[in-house]
C-alpha cells in the first residue's frame, strides 16, 4: 500500500476504492477507528467461518465494541471489548463460547496485537 499526503491526512487507493485516513474524522477515518474495525471485522469473520463449519444456523452477527485508550501514553488503545449479538436458530451457547475462543486464536489481526492490546469477547443470542 502506498499512502499519499493530502491537505489533512493521507489516502491510499485500494482495490475497493479510495481510503482516506486523518486525525480529524471530517476528512477521513481516524487511525484508531481503523484499528478497532480491523480487530472487530477479522474476529467476527473468523467466528462466522467457524460457526458455519460447525453447521450452526447463524442468520446475523452484530458486533458492539468498547475501546479503552490511555491519554497519558499518547492516547494509545489498550483494551478492546467485542460483544457479539448473534441471531440464529437452535444455537448452542457452549459451542458458541468455544468457537469464540478458537476464533480469537485464529484471527490474524487479534494475534498481531497480542501483548499490546487486551481483547475481551462476550456474546448474547437475540431474536429480532
Amino acid at each position: 500500500m502506498i499512502f499519499k499526503m493530502q491537505e489533512v491526512g493521507f489516502y491510499t487507493d485500494v482495490e475497493f476504492g479510495k481510503l482516506q485516513v486523518a486525525g480529524d474524522e471530517s476528512y477521513g477515518f481516524r487511525p484508531y477507528q481503523l484499528l478497532v474495525s480491523s480487530i472487530a471485522a477479522c474476529s467476527g469473520g473468523t467466528l462466522r467461518k467457524i460457526l458455519e463449519k460447525k453447521r450452526m444456523n447463524v442468520e446475523d452477527i452484530t458486533i458492539k465494541t468498547e475501546v479503552e485508550r490511555n491519554e497519558a501514553k499518547a492516547n494509545r488503545v489498550e483494551k478492546v471489548h467485542l460483544h457479539y449479538l448473534i441471531k440464529g436458530t437452535d444455537l448452542d451457547e457452549q459451542k458458541i463460547q468455544r468457537s469464540i475462543e478458537v476464533a480469537h486464536r485464529n484471527c490474524p489481526i487479534a494475534q498481531s496485537v497480542k501483548g499490546s492490546i487486551e481483547i475481551s469477547e462476550t456474546f448474547e443470542l437475540f431474536d429480532a
